[in-house]
């Protein structure tokens, strides 16, 4: 199962989202984030933002469920960690 991170952007040059695997298994890392519990998750799970790969989007399935808030604050804090972009300056 994968996590779209990317943007909406129905004018990108190209037809990709990039995604992070969603795993039960956790290491502990900043590189994951905690998923809230949904009924399309079937066990405790994480977005693990370093499996970061682009998905083409005919590969893609779904949407089956959907993530806001402070769960999508944090996954943007583990990309800006993951590529070492300091958002504050």
């Amino acid at each position: 199962m994968m996590m779209v991170v990317s943007r909406e952007d129905a004018a990108a040059p190209r037809a990709l989202s990039i995604c992070a695997p969603i795993t039960t298994a956790s290491r502990g890392s900043a590189y994951e984030v905690e998923l809230p519990s949904r009924p399309f998750l079937r066990a405790r799970s994480y977005a693990n933002i370093q499996g970061l790969q682009a998905i083409q989007h005919h590969e893609l399935q779904g949407p089956i469920g959907i993530f806001h808030g402070k769960v999508m604050g944090q996954i943007r804090e583990a990309i800006a960690y993951t590529f070492d972009i300091n958002p504050h300056g």
